[in-house]
């Protein structure tokens, strides 16, 4: 079997998400040290076998309500190029080895990923079903990387940080949910039940809500750091392109968005040039 098929199972694109291991060093001006960096690396491979082994769990339980999706019908398991039972021991395959390579960082730090792997599981067979534990059971998931790595590279995470990176999650599932809701209009909940419980407009406010939410609580993280506070229209702005991108009816994913998005990709580099020159400096 062509091996770009195993590699578009695992969705590398999504992997994006386990650099949240990485903030708490570079958020502290810890993360370039001598030798700091190469700590991360097992712990990120640890997250990446995880996420990946958790998407093709669930790619096994929805494929066939995939195959009706105008979009994710491609994908290797709803469109017939893998089998089933390959694509259950490939699973079988990364989440041991999240879990091997997570016990050589720590105890505590298996904890976290054991904890992930947990709550993506039952995102997949239960809670994803149910109308707002589906968008904190994927909140949840940004924050066991941030104590994961938090964990990994022995960083205290700070409460304003830790609000941060929870509402912002937050706003990106809801985000995603609307987007969803827009995009698939009546057959929205063919694809995703939660859908058809939530009330019209809701997740539109809900989605305004935690943005502002997520940039009070940056502002006030940004004002304990010098010179941070200077990063949080770059927050803004991209806070205010994902939504430009929403109500457009373009996908709501938001690694899509930060891959196919010129200005938010653009405003991301930005903010990541200016913390670092705020904390580096």
């Amino acid at each position: 079997m062509n091996p770009v098929i195993y590699i578009r199972l695992t969705r590398p694109r999504q992997w994006l998400k386990n650099l949240m291991i990485f903030f708490p060093p570079f958020l502290s001006g810890a993360l370039f040290h001598p030798g700091l960096l190469a700590k991360g690396v097992v712990p990120f491979l640890s997250f990446c076998c995880a996420s990946s082994g958790s998407y093709i769990v669930n790619d096994l339980v929805d494929c066939s309500r995939d195959g009706l999706h105008p979009t994710k019908r491609f994908r290797p398991l709803p469109s017939g190029e893998m089998s089933r039972s390959s694509a259950l021991s490939l699973a079988v395959l990364l989440l041991s080895g999240a879990l091997w390579s997570a016990m050589l960082v720590s105890k505590v730090f298996l904890s976290y990923v054991v904890v992930y792997l947990a709550v993506s599981l039952l995102y997949t067979f239960v809670l994803k079903n149910w109308p707002l534990m589906d968008i904190f059971s994927i909140s949840l998931g940004f924050v066991f990387r941030l104590y994961g790595g938090g964990e990994a590279f022995r960083v205290e995470i700070s409460d304003w940080l830790f609000l941060s990176v929870f509402l912002l999650a937050i706003f990106l599932s809801v985000g995603k949910r609307f987007s969803e809701q827009l995009s698939l209009g009546e057959d929205a909940i063919l694809h995703r039940p939660a859908l058809e419980e939530y009330p019209s407009g809701f997740l539109e406010g809900a989605m305004y809500m935690s943005g502002a939410a997520v940039i009070v609580t940056y502002a006030i993280f940004a004002i304990t750091k010098p010179m941070l506070v200077y990063t949080v229209p770059f927050c803004m702005f991209g806070l205010l392109r994902f939504l430009m991108r929403i109500k457009a009816g373009k996908s709501g994913d938001p690694t899509d968005a930060l891959v196919k998005d010129a200005p938010l990709l653009a405003v991301s580099v930005c903010w990541i040039f200016l913390v670092s020159w705020c904390v580096y400096q």
